[in-house]
């Protein structure tokens, strides 16, 4: 997918497969296929080849086909029930009647279908039709929040098509305000995510990003190229991962009643904005105010034109990131907003409200 600007990143930001970009090596280059016999070499379970070998089995690629286009991408077992979660434009190609085929590092496939996907958050969970017991070891979760910057993380997707692909590297940075789309911005999903330099490319969108004790702290999602236009994107040691806390919440309630939940501040925003900090709209647009009347920002008295600067205590420096990090709350909870009106600071309590669906 084409990318849009990604908040505090400022460059292009590539969700990572569409249209077949997974699915084969790139030209001029030979693919070649790797056997799926696996011999115990006697690897320390702590070590890398240890934790790829355990988690290996639990990571699917996933093939989702359409009437006008196809992808491969990656995903891995969420629980005993046969649900995997993964990225929603990974399936979305299938959303609409189309074919999803689940493959595991055994070599064996499932047919698959959506029960659920959140396209702001760019999440999706998809369930096997006919899951098979002895295959369905949920890969453990960790605790995202207590990732620190320099741990070390493995990365496991189909990179091109090249199923069972383990690269290596580290947390590079946290809350990185990141907003990609597809190649008509017609979709546009936010996180606050994990960056990493572990090597991720077209492929590897769904699949785990794991720390050192083999658990999953977040999905890889999102990659920053130096490829624009028609060329092909590839690692430059950019990705971006969703934290899986926040992942793990979103798959939770797709698979509780199919319909992704958003937390809202009930404002408009004006992406025209160029100073820093995320403006609300002067004026309404569309039939919609630029304040909710009786919604969660205007029950805290911001105003058309105000600049919110801060949000939970965290520097808010475009329209972007403001939505990355309302979408790291939940509907209900209460935050401290930070703005200006007329050149003057001020601080108030918002809380915040909800949407479910996706617009």
């Amino acid at each position: 997918m084409a990318g849009l600007a990604g908040g505090a990143i400022g460059a292009s930001v590539t969700n990572n497969d569409k249209n077949g970009g997974g699915s084969s090596a790139s030209r001029n280059s030979t693919t070649v296929a790797v056997g799926n016999t696996h011999q115990n070499l006697d690897r320390a379970p702590e070590s890398v080849a240890g934790i790829a070998a355990k988690a290996l089995p639990s990571t699917v690629t996933i093939k989702a086909e359409g009437s006008s286009e196809s992808g491969t991408g990656t995903g891995f077992v969420f629980d005993t029930e046969g649900h995997i979660l993964t990225n929603n434009h990974v399936v979305a190609p299938a959303a609409n009647g189309g074919k999803l085929t689940v493959k595991f590092s055994d070599g064996s496939s499932y047919s698959a279908s959506v029960v659920g996907q959140a396209k702001g958050y760019d999440v999706a969970v998809v369930r096997l039709d006919n899951p098979p017991t002895d295959k369905l070891v949920p890969l453990p979760l960790a605790d995202s929040d207590k990732v620190a910057i320099g741990d070390a993380t493995i990365a496991i997707g189909a990179p091109y098509g090249l199923e069972g692909t383990v690269t290596t590297g580290i947390v590079s940075a946290k809350d990185r305000p990141v907003a990609s789309g597809d190649e008509n911005n017609s979709q546009t999903s936010y996180m606050n995510a994990l960056q990493t330099d572990a090597s991720i490319n077209p492929g590897n969108s769904g699949g785990p990003l794991l720390d050192a004790s083999g658990s999953v702290i977040g999905i890889n999602s999102a990659i920053q190229s130096n490829t624009s236009g028609s060329g092909r994107a590839g690692s430059i040691g950019l990705g971006f991962a969703i934290p899986i806390n926040q992942a793990k919440w979103v798959a939770q309630t797709l698979i509780k009643d199919g319909t992704p939940v958003y937390a809202i501040l009930g404002v408009l925003r004006d992406d025209k904005y160029t100073g820093d900090g995320a403006q609300i709209a002067t004026s309404g647009q569309g039939g919609q105010q630029a304040v909710t009347p009786g919604g969660p920002a205007d029950q805290a008295g911001l105003k058309p034109g105000d600049v919110i600067t801060k949000l939970g205590g965290i520097a808010i420096d475009s329209g972007p990131t403001l939505v990355s990090e309302i979408w790291t709350h939940k509907p209900g909870e209460k935050v401290e907003v930070e703005y200006k009106r007329d050149g003057k600071t001020a601080k108030t309590t918002v809380t915040l409200g909800e949407r479910k669906g996706d617009n």
